[in-house]
């Protein structure tokens, strides 16, 4: 099964939303922090097996993880930023628009 194949398949819109929904790694709490990189305060985090639904990625800290290494974060609500190296959403790259 090819790359493209298996994110299709992990990923799913969320009631209604619009936004595209994608795994957190599995074994992993994920930290959510006030903006895209390392240097922003946690202001929450997400338990083993969570789904993240992305609303538009941005470049920041450059991150280490499962995914790889990267620098895009994810913005997972008003204010809420995730790694993208920690989300499995099939591609290095952006995948949703880019936060303005």
């Amino acid at each position: 099964m090819s790359v493209e194949n298996d994110s299709s398949q992990v990923q799913s819109l969320t009631s209604g939303s619009g936004y595209p929904s994608y795994p957190v790694a599995p074994g992993y709490r994920l930290n959510v922090r006030s903006g895209p990189g390392t240097n922003y305060s946690v202001i929450d985090v997400l338990p083993l097996g969570a789904t993240v639904t992305l609303r538009c990625q941005t470049e920041g800290t450059t991150v280490s993880g499962p995914y790889g290494t990267t620098d895009i974060w994810d913005c997972v609500g008003n204010g809420r930023f995730v790694s993208d190296a920690y989300v499995k959403t099939g591609s290095d790259g952006f995948v949703v628009t880019r936060c303005g």
